[in-house]
């Protein structure tokens, strides 16, 4: 007995002076418990993170920020500027792992660890519509192909060059993929590749892209941690994808990030047309109510409702908004709605917060731009409509009139911009879209309801008339 504990003295003696022993509190995991804060690389994207009308979302944010509360500390991402400046910063240590719609390739796994996977997704070749398409890889000899720096098309491109020797692209290293498929989408590169996923959004504000063909095969996408013997944050990690997995949670994620957007839909004005006879009457006194109490056109809310939910009180969007006006449950909350499904609260909580917004346009800026730029907020948030006005007087245009603002406002997809932003990544082209459409809408309603009063007068004129 007094040689084992000899021996065990001579043991801790040792690890005590060459720290080599293994412990359960010297670990990856615990030591991001102790910092309370999960710091993740990330780049700065619609498939990835960035700042929404709420704060900030985007389909790795939520992932990364449920495991972030799984482990009970608070979430860091942290962008880069370059998506090839990504895996030598995971190597590096420079955060806990990325989280940054990775491919899991060969070459890859060679410089960090790959979780398990979390998505499975395509590369596809993308031309616009007015281009002939490439029918197969050997349609792209002699075409104007593009990408990305550091991405894993580039690796696939240089095997295929390997049978096709007279293979070639450009590789662009000042723009993301979703920058070179604006530039697709307005004729100044003829191709470019890139996920399914990524062109699945991209198509709602570019919609002349087309798919010319797949250039791989399924792949999967996970998150890349640092090569190390400690695999406790990585098992953790793991665990926790598992879990999403078999809970249903990760296929509720995706489809809110990548489900069908319906209020992107083409503008069917037969449609809205005949709901303005069919529908509108059930609401009309519902939005007159609101706006006379928020001084807003009623008209107005009644196109911003139908943009937001074609006038269905039942409406559920994929990314958890709702009612008649598709309110976020964060907006609801700050307004003290306690239904949304319950149309006259939607109303007034779409009244009061599009009323909210106007107050802060300043007041210099006269209508109707004051009303088209409380609506561009409305959708994107008073933050990136700033943005947008900051690189409109940069450009020399006037900041002040929604002309020259909705200009500018797709250049905050694009990375050249939106990196300099203070609020970073947004999706620009929405807004844009977004307020044309209740103009359009907003318009017609004035003419309908203008036509029905002059009825309505010439009938009462008639009544009143003596008979002759």
């Amino acid at each position: 007995m007094r040689g084992w504990r000899a021996a065990r003295y001579l043991v801790a003696a040792f690890c005590l002076l060459v720290s080599a022993c293994p412990s359960s509190e010297n670990n990856k995991l615990n030591a991001v418990k102790h910092a309370g804060e999960l710091v993740v690389l990330t780049r700065n994207s619609p498939t990835t993170y960035y700042e929404g009308p709420d704060g900030p979302t985007g389909f790795e944010y939520d992932l990364a920020h449920a495991f972030a509360e799984r482990l009970g500390v608070t979430l860091r991402m942290k962008t880069v500027d370059r998506f090839s400046h990504l895996l030598p910063m995971v190597a590096n240590g420079e955060g806990d792992f990325a989280a940054a719609g990775l491919t899991i390739t060969p070459l890859r796994e060679t410089q960090v660890r790959f979780s398990p996977p979390y998505q499975i997704i395509r590369q596809q070749v993308v031309c616009n519509a007015r281009t002939l398409p490439p029918p197969d890889i050997k349609g792209l000899i002699g075409r104007h192909l593009e990408v990305a720096a550091g991405t894993s098309y580039v690796e696939v491109l240089n095997r295929l060059k390997l049978r096709y020797p007279q293979l070639s692209w450009t590789t662009v290293d000042t723009m993301q993929t979703e920058d070179l498929l604006v530039q697709v989408q307005q004729g100044l590169v003829e191709l470019t590749i890139a996920d399914s996923n990524i062109i699945d959004l991209s198509r709602q504000f570019n919609p002349d892209l087309r798919v010319a063909f797949n250039l791989s095969e399924p792949e999967k996408l996970a998150w890349a941690f640092p090569l190390s013997d400690d695999d406790s944050l990585y098992q953790a990690a793991a665990h926790f994808l598992e879990d999403m997995r078999e809970s249903g949670e990760l296929a509720q994620l995706i489809e809110r990030h990548y489900g069908p957007a319906s209020r992107f839909n083409p503008i069917n004005l037969a449609a809205f047309i005949d709901r303005i006879t069919a529908d509108l009457p059930l609401y009309r006194d519902i939005f007159q109510e609101a706006g006379r109490r928020y001084l807003l056109d009623w008209r107005l809310l009644a196109a911003l409702s139908y943009q937001e939910s074609y006038w269905d009180p039942a409406a559920v969007s994929p990314t958890g908004v709702r009612g008649i006006m598709m309110l976020t449950e964060t907006t609801a909350q700050h307004l003290g709605i306690g239904d949304r499904m319950d149309v006259r609260q939607s109303v007034n909580g779409g009244a009061a917060y599009l009323r909210t917004l106007m107050d802060r346009i300043p007041e210099r800026i006269p209508e109707p731009d004051r009303t088209w730029f409380a609506l561009a907020a409305y959708n994107i948030g008073i933050n990136h409509l700033e943005d947008a006005r900051i690189i409109t007087q940069s450009q020399g245009g006037d900041p002040d009139k929604w002309t020259d603002v909705k200009e500018r406002l797709p250049l905050l997809a694009q990375a050249a911009w939106y990196s300099k932003a203070k609020h970073g990544y947004a999706r620009g082209y929405e807004p844009v879209q977004f307020v044309n459409r209740i103009r359009t809408y907003y318009e017609i309603l004035r003419k309908t309801d203008a036509a029905n009063r002059a009825r309505n007068n010439s009938d009462a004129l008639r009544l009143r008339a003596p008979a002759l």
